[in-house]
């Protein structure tokens, strides 16, 4: 989407495309401008400081799997809202979730279900609207 993007959706992979795609469809529905971007925290780390440092997104929207470091590690290096999305993969995504869900103390990230990129779009539709007051 083009213009100065409110929500940046990052996902670990390009196997993450599915998912990637729920979250665009409810922010396209609800003319929410985004950012989408391709950035593992374990294989680009410089390029994902590089973009979080620089993004005027509000809100971050981290996708991942397997060992599911993304959201945290977004969540490490700003103060905006993180919203991670746990992906099916091993363990039917309960590895992801679980990895999402208990961060440590002063490193929040918000989490939705296992793939569910459709809540995590509504949830950061609900924080611009307080934001956009």
């Amino acid at each position: 989407m083009t213009g100065t993007a409110e929500v940046a959706i990052i996902s670990g992979s390009a196997s993450d495309a599915k998912i990637t795609d729920k979250v665009r469809r409810v922010l396209d529905e609800n003319n929410v401008p985004y950012d989408a971007q391709i950035i593992s925290a374990h294989r680009d780390p410089d390029k994902l400081d590089a973009y979080i440092k620089t993004s005027s997104a509000k809100i971050f929207i981290a996708i991942a799997g397997l060992s599911a470091a993304l959201p945290g590690v977004i969540a490490s290096k700003t103060d905006k809202p993180v919203i991670g999305v746990p992906v099916s993969g091993t363990l039917n995504g309960l590895d992801a979730l679980l990895a999402i869900a208990q961060m440590p103390k002063g490193v929040p990230v918000a989490c939705v279900g296992v793939d569910n990129g459709e809540n995590a779009a509504w949830l950061a539709i609900r924080i611009l609207k307080l934001v956009n007051k």
